[in-house]
């Protein structure tokens, strides 16, 4: 490679590094507890642990559940109903406010055993540290605008792994792979410590900074999506005022839901007036029951007065595409070794960024060293002559 063109390059790692660098390591160390926001839960005594169950303990109609949900909040409406299956067996998740259309700020949490209908746990609806880290990392508390941002410097940060890689084959053609000269000065020693991070981390950042710029589009995409498929679904009911009185049983809309997609278990049911739900509908979102299957939704309308399913449809390609990259990008597919693996990644990671910035003043020091000295010897040189001159 000619030397006009690896400086290019240099250039280009150099400037694409520095822009999305701070908001790098901003992700990395947000990134950091959030792998292990499970464990971090438990240990602050967060997590409530379900009590024991006898074998073959029938669980309660969802009904009966939601009943006496509703008898510990003093609210009008749900919202939504969730499960998770796979970490919290046996429990169901409510959400109510005053009314479908109340802002989040004005929802209660609750979270209920399904064996006893009991109250398990309401959490506050407040801001703690894991949700402080969780939209720093994922919006930078700015909402969509941060999160498309993020995406921005995620696309920067793809950029500046590629022409890395380009300016470390011509590097390692003169040294040993893994050197770091250790006997040269301080700024040589993290040059060689940097580039050996950086490529032996390169597989893990490539993958979690793709997948990081797809999940920042997920907004858009969403309404994307409830533009046009979402509101196919429900052509036939958009004339139809929202649904009032009495709704049809929630159990019965989980077990229709269930029927029409066997083999998939229910996420969660949006009601009637939500942000993901019509006017009209109960909308049941199934998922798989594998690791990746789990991440791919598949929506089914149950209408909220009858209990008859009215449409169930897979997603776009694109949703798909941004729900499957998740796991990618958080690395909870693994259990507790993928984890630590992602940590270990995430740590060199931080390394490589704070070591980026250490060259970068290091090479502006050493030049205006460089520069003070050449303009010394100057002044030295021109007084010389103007001495010599005078004699």
């Amino acid at each position: 490679m000619k030397a006009k063109t690896i400086k290019k390059w240099f250039e280009v790692h150099k400037w694409t590094s520095l822009i999305c660098t701070i908001f790098l390591l901003m992700l990395c160390l947000t990134g950091l507890p959030l792998i292990f926001y499970e464990e971090i839960d438990h240990l602050l005594g967060k997590e409530v642990e379900m009590p024991a169950v006898p074998p073959g303990t029938p669980e309660l109609s969802k009904d009966v559940v939601l009943d006496e949900a509703l008898k510990h909040v003093p609210v009008k409406a749900i919202k939504y109903v969730s499960w998770d299956v796979k970490e919290h067996p046996g429990e169901m998740f409510v959400v109510v406010a005053d009314s479908s259309e109340a802002p989040i700020e004005g929802d209660h949490y609750l979270r209920m055993n399904e064996y006893t209908g009991k109250v398990m746990d309401t959490p506050p609806n407040e801001m703690d540290f894991m949700l402080v880290m969780y939209y720093l990392h994922v919006e930078m508390l700015a909402g969509i605008p941060g999160k498309l941002f993020l995406g921005l410097m995620g696309l920067l940060f793809i950029v500046a792994i590629v022409s890395g890689i380009v300016l470390y084959g011509p590097i390692m053609k003169r040294f040993d792979f893994g050197m770091i000269r250790t006997e040269k000065s301080s700024r040589l020693r993290w040059l060689d410590l940097h580039n050996l991070l950086g490529i032996v981390t390169l597989a893990w950042a490539s993958v979690v900074g793709l997948t990081g710029v797809i999940n920042t589009l997920v907004d858009p995409a969403l309404d994307k999506w409830k533009a046009s498929q979402l509101a196919e679904m429900v052509a036939g009911y958009k004339d139809k005022p929202k649904v009032t009185g009495t709704l049809s049983s929630l159990d019965a809309a989980v077990k229709t839901s269930k029927a029409a997609a066997p083999g998939m278990d229910v996420s969660f049911v949006a009601y009637p007036g939500t942000l993901y739900s019509s006017k009209y509908h109960y909308a049941v979102y199934m998922i798989g029951t594998t690791p990746l299957t789990s991440r791919i939704i598949k929506p089914a309308l149950i209408d909220a007065k009858t209990g008859e399913l009215t449409d169930m449809r897979d997603l776009p390609w694109y949703l798909k595409t941004i729900f499957i990259s998740q796991p990618f990008h958080f690395g909870d597919y693994g259990g507790m070794p993928m984890k630590i693996l992602w940590a270990i990644f995430d740590i060199a990671t931080i390394i490589v960024l704070i070591s980026g910035i250490y060259l970068w003043l290091a090479r502006r020091k050493a030049k205006s060293a460089q520069l003070k000295r050449l303009m010394g010897e100057a002044e030295s040189l021109t007084l010389s002559t103007v001495q010599e001159n005078e004699e």
